[in-house]
């Protein structure tokens, strides 16, 4: 079922509100699930970086759903798209029962909702990750070197010559997805608060290193052929926001802030975003977002 809801003047969202089943639910990671569920309509109409509101069928409590973003796109033996894929961490009441739904269980989901990342052509795609923001970043990385095509008409694809993750998590335990990123990517590098994988650091700390990488590689100080897509915890986003603004290079961001609809309503979303004249406004991330320009948010 199609549904097109006008909640402010000018702003429309249309979204499919489906009632179907778990196909596959298993644990890939320490307290981080990926959920697949059966829904041709949305493995069709999905692109990256876009998310749906998902509720266990049959309960109320908890009523209100909980906002994730595609992880993933599944095709059926004839290539056409049949399912799709979340992944969350179990934190609270929500994802401790749905952590506990079988193959086969009903879930309610509506969706796509929000905007997508850029396709805005690039040499280098940098995709930035902290906790599970990775997230939204495998369809983006499939997209942009061109393996796969996502939307309904297909949004271009094939626009990043190469593209390198940096993944931050706070040890190996929680790092989740790594092969699959490892086969969609160009390059994937790992930082860990505890060093035990990768870079014992920060994940800014790969990304500054990357960017002086193509600085010196190049030999230019700025207009380095570089985008950065970044989602994770706000601080780290606001950190990786600096670094782009500082290295001169095109940043968007996925902001993970709270939703109680997902559909414009309840204003819970809001974020402070830079309007044309200079001043700011409240804009929903469920709407105008999740994806910002770096330079228009106000930390």
């Amino acid at each position: 079922m199609s549904t097109a809801l006008s909640n402010a003047p000018g702003c429309e969202a249309t979204f499919d509100f489906v009632s179907t089943r778990i196909v596959k639910h298993c644990c890939i990671a320490k307290d981080t699930w990926q959920l697949t569920v059966e829904s041709p309509e949305l493995a069709r109409k999905t692109v990256p970086g876009q998310f749906f509101m998902i509720r266990i069928a049959g309960r109320t409590d908890p009523l209100i759903g909980r906002a994730l973003a595609m992880y993933d796109r599944h095709l059926d033996q004839n290539g056409q798209p049949e399912a799709v894929s979340v992944v969350y961490t179990v934190k609270g009441k929500f994802t401790q029962a749905l952590s506990k739904c079988v193959t086969g269980d009903q879930v309610e989901l509506w969706g796509p909702l929000g905007n997508g990342f850029s396709t805005k052509p690039t040499d280098h795609l940098i995709l930035v990750a902290g906790g599970v923001g990775q997230t939204p970043m495998l369809t983006l990385a499939s997209a942009a070197l061109g393996k796969s095509k996502y939307g309904t008409p297909s949004q271009p694809n094939g626009y990043a010559k190469k593209v390198t993750l940096c993944y931050g998590a706070r040890t190996k335990e929680y790092l989740a997805g790594v092969p699959d990123f490892e086969k969609a990517c160009t390059e994937v590098r790992i930082a860990t608060d505890d060093g035990s994988q990768g870079h014992h650091g920060r994940v800014t700390d790969l990304l500054r290193s990357l960017l002086d990488t193509e600085k010196s590689d190049r030999n230019i100080s700025s207009g380095l052929p570089v985008r950065i897509a970044c989602c994770g915890p706000e601080p780290m986003m606001e950190a990786v926001s600096k670094i782009a603004l500082e290295y001169s290079v095109p940043c968007e961001l996925s902001l993970e802030t709270p939703m109680a609809c997902g559909i414009g309503i309840c204003f819970t979303c809001v974020a402070k975003i830079k309007q044309a004249d200079g001043e700011w406004d409240y804009q929903r991330t469920c709407i105008e977002g999740p994806v910002f320009d770096s330079e228009q948010i106000v930390w």
